[in-house]
């Protein structure tokens, strides 16, 4: 699972049946020095189905590949990443190792 932001919304025009009422949004993974400077990068974007109702700049956790298809089962979608939780505040507190 990792963090990411969401950035935008995906329309679609046409789907799959599966995806019939889906939300979608577009999530961008962040990395920790992400996080702390808020820098959003744009080069790994995702399209992540999202039941929750995650809003623009939110941060989320998001689970990928066949964990991502889980919260469907037994129904099969199409999905590769998934809104697992949407997240209130992200407190990072580390300690360099000497």
């Amino acid at each position: 699972m990792r963090i990411a932001k969401i950035i935008g919304k995906v329309t679609l025009s046409r789907s799959v049946p599966e995806f019939q009422g889906a939300v979608l949004k577009l999530a961008v993974p962040m990395m920790l020095s992400d996080i702390e400077n808020e820098n959003t990068p744009l080069d790994d974007l995702l399209v992540v189905y999202d039941e929750l109702g995650a809003g623009q700049d939110n941060y989320i956790a998001l689970s990928e590949g066949g964990e991502a298809a889980q919260p469907f089962y037994p129904d099969m979608k199409p999905v590769d990443a998934y809104n697992a939780a949407i997240l209130d505040t992200v407190d990072i507190r580390y300690r360099l190792k000497k």
